[in-house]
Formats: structure tokens, sequence, C-alpha cells
């Protein structure tokens, strides 16, 4: 495996699932393995964010308004999250920006309020199967760069996340290979790199579609990929935790 200074990081994004009795089981099955060297996040619904206790993993939110505050039924506030104790928030999720219709603009909005109140971006870029097919897809991920780009400025990417999710092979019975999610992984640095050569060098670039135990060893071999945004996988202890394990450098 390629060494570099990229800490690897894995993130388990519950989506709507989970209960209270998960919270235990996660933090039991993580209380007796030692996990130093990665950085792990658990992401759970919000109602679940009050219902862990001191754990050697970190906690991050699904998703934040790009409100501060106010009169929005139904959104969560960045200060919400802070005083719940989480340090990450999944920003731009394939599944937010079709579901909710997000736009580039708003996730970048939404990256920018996330760095101003010290939340790490986890943040999420990825093709769907028509850009996939019609090769187009470098430019679809390049414009969900520059406009949190725009936005933030290159400098801020010392503290931002990033996530690469192939929208065309999730849930779709298609995989990516470990190639191409390295193909797509050099391509977000090299575009990085055009602005800024070493914060490209220092971000951290994670892959997520569908890392299981079982491929979770090959797809963090490859240089560019430092880790994974999980969804199925991160609902079994013992898988996630296997994967975690596979991370390291």
């Amino acid at each position: 495996m390629q060494m570099n200074d990229r800490r690897p990081l894995v993130a388990g994004n519950w989506k709507m699932n989970g209960n209270l009795a998960l919270i235990k089981q996660i933090e039991q099955t993580f209380s007796k393995t030692d996990i130093s060297h990665v950085d792990v996040v658990v992401c759970p619904p919000f109602p679940y964010l009050g219902g862990f206790g001191d754990n050697d993993f970190a906690l991050g939110g699904q998703n934040i308004s790009h409100f501060e505050s106010g009169a929005h039924t139904g959104e969560t506030a960045v200060s919400m999250l802070k005083e719940m104790n989480c340090q990450y928030v999944i920003l731009g999720h394939s599944e937010r920006r079709a579901d909710n219709y997000e736009s580039n603009e708003l996730v970048a909005n939404k990256v920018e309020l996330a760095l101003k109140h010290k939340l790490t971006p986890l943040f999420c870029v990825g093709e769907p199967e028509d850009i996939r097919d019609n090769g187009q897809f470098f430019d679809f991920i390049a414009a969900q760069l520059n406009a949190v780009i725009k936005e933030v400025g290159i400098a801020a990417f010392n503290d931002i996340v990033i996530a690469y999710e192939p929208i065309w092979a999730i849930g779709t019975g298609k995989t990516a290979s470990p190639e191409q999610a390295q193909e797509v992984h050099a391509f977000i640095r090299q575009h990085l790199a055009k602005q800024d050569s070493n914060i490209a060098k220092q971000c951290v670039i994670l892959y997520g579609g569908s890392v299981k135990g079982s491929n979770a060893v090959e797809l963090f071999s490859q240089p560019d990929v430092d880790g994974g945004l999980i969804g199925g996988a991160s609902l079994n202890p013992e898988d996630f935790l296997s994967i975690c394990l596979a991370a390291k450098r």
C-alpha cells in the first residue's frame, strides 16, 4: 500500500436506519478493538445523536440547514449538531441532491456554514449513470468541486473531506472496480492541484460505492483512496469494524 501523510478515515452513514439497540451494539463492538490507526465517524439519524456515550469514534450529522436558525420546520441547525458533540457533517450526498433537489450552489453554501462553525464537511461528489455512460463524468464532478471552491476558496480544503460516490454503481447491480475508483480519486486530487498542489496532496478523499468487508482492503490500497463513506455495511457492527481495520497506511 502506498504510504502518504494522509490519515485514513471511515465514516458510517446510517441514512434513515438504525435504533437504540444498534447504538449499544456499535459501542460494544468498537470498545473491544484498537482503532487508533484510523479516524472513525458514525452518522446516525438526528434523533439518535444523543444516545451515544464517550467512544473512540466521532459523531457526524447527515445534513444541516443552510439557515442558521429560525422558522424552518423540520430542519436542523449547524449549532444543534455542535451542541450534540458532532465533529462532522455529510453534505451534498447523492440522495439529498436527488430527493431534495439540492444544487451545487446550495451544497456549497452548507459547506461554508459548516466550516464557519468548525464542523468538518464530508463533502460528497459523484455522477449518475447517464453521465457516466456519456463520458462526461469528469466535467460533472469538476462542477461540483468548483462550486465549493468558488464559495470557500481552495485553502478551506485543508478542513474538508471529500467523498466520491459513483451513483451509477449503488443499488443498481453494477460495480465500480478499484481501478475506476482510483481513476476518479486521482482526477479529484489533480483538479484541486490546479489551485494548490500542497492542499491536493493532503486532502482526504473517501470512496462511497458499496464498500464491504470483502472489498475494503483492495479499495483502500488504491493510492488516492483514503478511506470510505459506508452505507449499508455500517449497520452491521462487525462488518463496519472490519472495514475500519482495513484502512491502514
